[in-house]
This record gives structure tokens, sequence and C-alpha cells, in this order.
């Protein structure tokens, strides 16, 4: 009876904390999180069972950026993908390197194991307010984001048009759907047939929005598709199987921008789309990318594809 009695109270206290905390950043200054994943699959399958848990490594709300490493990361997902299934993984690797790192879930029914599914702009809304409650909470004059397909894409869109150029010092894309995607001319040819673009956009309006040729990408890529003060980093698979073709994902050159083949840097690696986010030699490229001052050659390992 004494130590089930102290273990509910523990309980207790511990659900009071969490509600006490909630959207404060204070009593509860890090919020749960689930264990490391080796790739997006066992990710996802533990999400289904907590859709709302915290990547390991994110979301501790009383972390201070170091002088080395002064802006906080956040990290943006891909399209249906919630943050601990786009993030177990390299959010640790991020965070053990000495980063404040930072994931939610935008776009979706909140609670929903599906995300990033709803208009790119209302998505990028909410995503722009979690950067500012980051900022908020670190100090932090600027962030550096990290997104992923859809999550690389949409930061952009922040920056054109909602304040991001202001507060963003660096981007890095992994596969980023910057010019869209046909999906090997699927959905080109399936945006063609009519009432099929209406009944795609009830469940996904964003992959409406991120098909070649949009309305939406038209817009966001017309007068430029970069800004000066901001450094760009995309890097991308050749065998991307989602954001097709491939090069569809690179940004125009540019002083501020770099563009990156991942088998220009390994080429036993044949990591897809999904995977990416948790393979080593792209993981590698981040860190990279994030802190080029201290930059290291990613060690070229055969990653095979995952298998969706």
């Amino acid at each position: 009876m004494g130590m089930t009695r102290r273990l509910l109270t523990a309980a207790l206290a511990t659900a009071v904390a969490l509600t006490l905390g909630a959207g404060t950043g204070q009593a509860a200054e890090r919020e749960p999180t689930g264990p490391v994943q080796p790739n997006i699959l066992t990710a996802a399958l533990y999400s289904l069972g907590n859709p709302t848990i915290a990547p390991p490594g994110a979301n501790d709300w009383g972390c201070k950026p170091s002088d080395r490493h002064p802006n906080p990361v956040l990290l943006s997902n891909g399209t249906t993908a919630n943050a601990y299934e786009n993030w177990a993984n390299l959010s640790r690797k991020l965070a053990d390197a000495g980063y404040c790192v930072f994931a939610g879930n935008f776009g979706g029914a909140p609670g929903s194991f599906l995300q990033t599914v709803g208009p790119v702009a209302d998505t990028t809304k909410a995503l722009a307010a979690f950067g500012d409650k980051v900022l908020a909470a670190t100090g932090a004059k600027k962030l550096d984001v990290v997104g992923h397909s859809q999550g690389g894409m949409n930061v952009r869109y922040w920056i054109k048009y909602l304040g991001g150029a202001n507060k963003i010092s660096r981007l890095v894309g992994l596969s980023p759907s910057n010019h869209g995607t046909d999906l090997f001319g699927l959905l080109s040819t399936l945006e063609m047939i009519p009432g099929v673009p209406a009944a795609l956009g009830t469940v996904c309006q964003a992959c409406n929005e991120q098909a070649v040729g949009s309305d939406f990408l038209t817009d966001l890529n017309a007068g430029g598709e970069t800004v000066d003060g901001i450094q760009y980093t995309v890097i991308q698979t050749r065998y991307d199987d989602v954001v097709t073709p491939y090069t569809s994902a690179f940004l125009p050159a540019g002083p501020n921008v770099k563009n990156i083949l991942l088998q220009n840097v390994c080429g036993l690696d044949f990591t897809d789309h999904l995977g990416i986010t948790y393979d080593p030699v792209a993981q590698g490229l981040v860190l990279n990318a994030l802190d080029p001052a201290h930059a290291k050659t990613p060690p070229c390992v055969p990653v095979p594809p995952v298998i969706s």
C-alpha cells in the first residue's frame, strides 16, 4: 500500500506540474519525449499510441543556447508526419551536439497522428508562432530551421510572408518540395481529372499545393526564391521517390545557397525520401550546415531505402 500510494502521489504531482506548465514553459520546462528510433517506420509505429510525444532531446523550454550554438534549432515536419515520427533520431543528435532543439505538430487535428496536411499558409502560421515562442523562451535573436519535405518548403513561405526573414539565420532542407512534385507523373495526371483535386484537398490540401505548377508554388517562387541574410542548404537524394524529379528540391544557385546531392558525398547511400532524416550521412551534412566552422566529412555508410 505504501509503494502504491507513493506511485499515485508521484503521478498526481507530475500531472499537476504538466498542467501548470502547459504553454508557459515554466512549471514544466521539459516536455515528455519518446525514445530514439532507428528509422521512420519504427517511429511512426511508436507514435501511433502517443502522437503528441516530443522527439528525444527536444522541447526543453529551460534550454539556453551556448556561445558556440547561439541559435535554437526548430524542426519543421513533412506532409502527414508528426514531430516524433519525423525527428526521433536527428533531434537527439542535435541535442547531443549542444543545440537547443524544438519541434511541434501543426497542420492537423489536435492530437491526431496525421499532421502537416492542412493549407500550407495555416500550417506555417502555427509554425511561425511556435518559433516566436522558442525565441521568447530561449532569449535568442534568431532561429536555425531544419525542414523535411514540405517542412523545408513551408519555411520559405514563413520567410516571404510572415516575417521570417528577420528571425531565421539558416534554413536546411532535407528533400524539400521547393518546386513541388509530379510523383513520377502520377500527381500531374490526377490533377487533370475532374473532381480529383477537390477530393484530395478534403484530406490533404497541402498535397494539392505541392503539385508541380500549382498556383501556390508559382506565387511562392515568384520574384526570387531566397533572400539575403539567410544561409540556405538543400540536401537531396537521387533516390527520392516523393519529390520528383529529385532536382526539383534544389534552389537556384547563389552566394548564400548550397545544394548537396547525397550521392556525391556517399555513392553507396541509397536513402529515399522517407529515410533521409534518419540517414547518418544526411545528418552529418545537417550538422555541417548548422556549424560550418566545425564541418566534418560524414562517414560513407551504405544505407538501404525505407520500404514504404
